[in-house]
């Protein structure tokens, strides 16, 4: 009987059971399925924008929503809260309701050598999302420095009092044009918003002391001339209108006197004109009035001494006369009322 040698199987060298290698090798393929899936979708939350980088080259932005990207090497993406507007403190660092004082940010030197504590908030947003990650460093802490220098410059060109005192707008107005100013030039991609001094004021201690009372001084002296201010706007108008009421009275009255004045002159040409007309009795006549006028207790006797005869008139007489009548009619009168009594 022959021998016939079967050549055996070569052993697993993991002694692994039959399949399990394509098992495995199915499983690390489904997970890397699982994973480009997975990293080819990104979310973008509503206040953010995300910069799409090819080979590392920026390429596109999108906005917020759900968004399909080659998986890495090919694409990645940088998220920035780019809709957010944030916040950067000078001389302050504000954590919740808690303020932490900076004194190497806030003690600044003013244009008469005078020391001031400037605090400030800076409301910035980030504008152009490729100048924001591609121009500069560390863009927060570059505008925190370009914010510091800026105050410290206009600062720096005032007087202390001015700085704490009707100032602060225009300085803040000048802090921020050069701080756009800077930021225009090195294009940082980041928008100023505003920004505002929570306080300008002296060093605390009996320097601080005494501003307080140059400004309580002002604040007073803004007080006495606002109240003078209202008096004279009360008082005025008053004066005015009293000054034009004389006005229209003085016209009233001057009115008046020519109307008078017109009527006299209307009189006198009326008499005038009568007096043209016939001189000796018109000027008889005013002369009698004239002595009736001047003599109103004198008996007035008036003759004719045209003719040339010479007339003689019994003045004596005629006053006798004129005294009896006066008298018989006086107790004519008398009579009559003790008659009347008596009946």
């Amino acid at each position: 009987m022959e021998l016939v040698n079967i050549p055996k199987r070569p052993k697993n060298p993991l002694d692994l059971p039959p399949g399990l290698l394509k098992k495995i090798g199915f499983g690390i393929a489904a997970l890397l399925v699982v994973l480009i899936g997975y990293s080819s979708f990104y979310t973008v939350q509503e206040q953010e924008r995300a910069a799409i980088l090819t080979f590392g080259k920026y390429t596109g932005e999108s906005t917020a929503g759900l968004h399909f990207k080659w998986p890495y090497p090919i694409q990645q993406v940088i998220v920035v809260p780019a809709e957010l507007t944030q916040r950067i403190y000078i001389g302050y660092r504000q954590v919740g309701d808690v303020s932490t004082p900076v004194d190497e940010e806030a003690m600044m030197i003013t244009g008469d050598e005078n020391i001031v504590s400037a605090d400030a908030v800076v409301q910035w947003k980030i504008s152009n999302i490729q100048k924001y990650l591609y121009n500069i460093d560390n863009p927060e802490q570059f505008l925190r420095n370009a914010a510091s220098s800026s105050i410290r410059s206009v600062i720096g060109s005032e007087k202390l009092d001015y700085a704490i005192t009707d100032g602060k707008t225009e300085i803040q107005d000048k802090v921020r044009e050069r701080l756009l100013e800077i930021q225009g030039k090195y294009e940082t991609g980041m928008q100023i918003i505003d920004i505002k001094f929570q306080d300008i004021e002296p060093p605390s201690g009996q320097v601080e002391e005494s501003f307080r009372e140059v400004t309580n001084a002002r604040e007073e002296k803004n007080t006495k001339i606002n109240n003078a201010v209202k008096y004279e706007n009360d008082k005025i108008p008053k004066a005015r209108g009293e000054a034009q009421a004389q006005l229209e009275n003085a016209e009233a009255v001057k009115k008046s006197r020519i109307l008078n004045a017109e009527g006299d002159v209307a009189q006198f040409n009326a008499i005038y004109a009568e007096y043209a007309k016939n001189k000796g009795v018109t000027e008889s006549r005013l002369i009698v009035e004239t002595l009736e006028k001047i003599l109103p207790k004198a008996k007035i006797f008036i003759s004719d001494s045209n003719s040339d005869t010479v007339k003689y008139l019994p003045i004596n007489e005629l006053l006798r006369n004129s005294s009896s009548a006066l008298s018989g009619n006086a107790s004519a009168s008398a009579g009559a009322q003790q008659g009347g009594a008596a009946k």
